[in-house]
């Protein structure tokens, strides 16, 4: 059979997957900068969080959440959670050969804080796994840009957000007492390395006061993926009428379809699809 050529393979859905609906942040805004472009989200509601997992369970997931991905036809698949990442984005290429191309939130952000900040001494937030991984460490210092990086685990944000505990003093609180720790003291960018933290980055900002700059890895990723397209000439031509975005969980809640506007903006109907019957 012959390879698609990449005309063909243009029209297909890029497809996005998370441990839960934080990976929304980032699908939103790869809406924004690519309005044209199909989506098929998959947020594996019923293992999250990610972050507390073993490598070998979050490997399982995204190889189980690929298959359905591939079966949607998808160009690029997207792995849009620090934490699978870390742990599962080199058996995802393997595994998904060359049937898509496969994308990563780490390595555009880590690129991006080599660029912008070399020399200079930068803080970082996320998961348990995608700190303990230590894998922005490694791939920063591998630039050799002379940026010190400085991680904190912050393992009780991202339940936080799910539960829709933002923009309150329960969650002032808790990012409060997380950024006063002294590893992140004089530091002067911050990484949000979570796809949830973009919904409570105003509340960072406002703890730093304009002395730290926030970095909401969602934009970063979302130009990435642009720039990606538009140079394997993956790009869809633009339509006269905006796609039709799928959205698919592995556990289906309420909550979730009211979380799911928060995240996206917008309105979205969610479809159950569970991972193991």
């Amino acid at each position: 059979m012959a390879p698609s050529s990449s005309s063909d393979l243009s029209s297909r859905p890029i497809g996005v997957f998370d441990s839960g609906i934080g990976g929304l942040t980032v699908a939103r805004a790869v809406n924004r900068v690519l309005p044209h472009e199909q989506l098929v989200y998959f947020g594996d509601t019923a293992h999250l969080p990610y972050g507390d997992k073993s490598t070998a369970a979050i490997q399982a997931y995204s190889v189980k959440i690929c298959d359905l991905l591939l079966r949607q036809h998808c160009k690029v698949i997207l792995i849009a959670c620090n934490s699978a990442s870390a742990a599962a984005y080199e058996l995802v290429r393997e595994y998904v050969g060359s049937k898509a191309r496969v994308l990563n939130v780490i390595d555009p952000i880590v690129a991006h804080v080599g660029q912008a900040y070399a020399d200079r001494t930068v803080g970082l937030i996320g998961t348990k796994q995608t700190v303990n991984s230590n894998v922005y460490k490694k791939k920063i210092d591998d630039l050799d840009a002379g940026v010190e990086l400085r991680s904190l685990a912050t393992p009780l944000l991202a339940p936080m957000v799910e539960e829709g505990f933002f923009n309150n003093t329960i969650s002032e609180n808790i990012i409060s007492s997380y950024l006063a720790q002294p590893v992140l003291a004089d530091i002067e960018a911050l990484v949000l390395a979570c796809t949830h933290y973009p919904l409570i980055q105003d509340q960072i900002k406002a703890y730093y006061k304009g002395d730290v700059a926030v970095l909401d890895a969602s934009d970063v990723v979302a130009s990435h993926v642009k720039q990606y397209l538009e140079e394997n000439g993956l790009a869809v031509k633009a339509q006269k009428v905006p796609p039709r975005h799928q959205f698919y969980v592995s556990d289906f809640t309420r909550s979730f379809e009211e979380s799911t506007r928060i995240f996206f903006g917008q309105e979205v109907h969610l479809e159950h699809y569970p991972l193991w019957e």
